[in-house]
């Protein structure tokens, strides 16, 4: 078997194929991954999905979560919980007084 370079795939092109406009930094699940808007995208219009780098995020609750740890989406945020999509991991320490964490996506 044989592969071409095609791309970095550090963003992809995206099709909205929802009803609803996506916007620049929306959070978008992406099968078992999940990917941040890099355009506001109208129903049926095409954009920007990253799909690596560091990005923040708000956390749910106010569990401290250490570099390194795996963390997932949930409704409220990012949590150190399993369950839901995998997010990534954390990119560095968020204290629990924190509401906020940077994460590596899709890493």
């Amino acid at each position: 078997m044989k592969a071409a370079y095609w791309q970095k795939g550090e963003a992809l092109d995206y099709v909205n194929n929802t009803k609803k406009k996506i916007e620049n930094g929306e959070v978008v699940i992406l099968g078992n991954r999940i990917g941040i808007a890099g355009d506001d995208m109208q129903p049926g219009s095409a954009g920007v999905m990253h799909v690596t780098g560091v990005f923040s995020f708000d956390k749910d609750g106010q569990e401290a979560i250490t570099l390194g740890t795996d963390v997932y989406l949930s409704d409220a945020g990012i949590t150190a919980t399993a369950g839901g999509v995998k997010a990534g991991y954390a990119a560095a320490d968020s204290p629990a007084e924190s509401s906020k964490v940077y994460v590596k996506i899709n890493a």
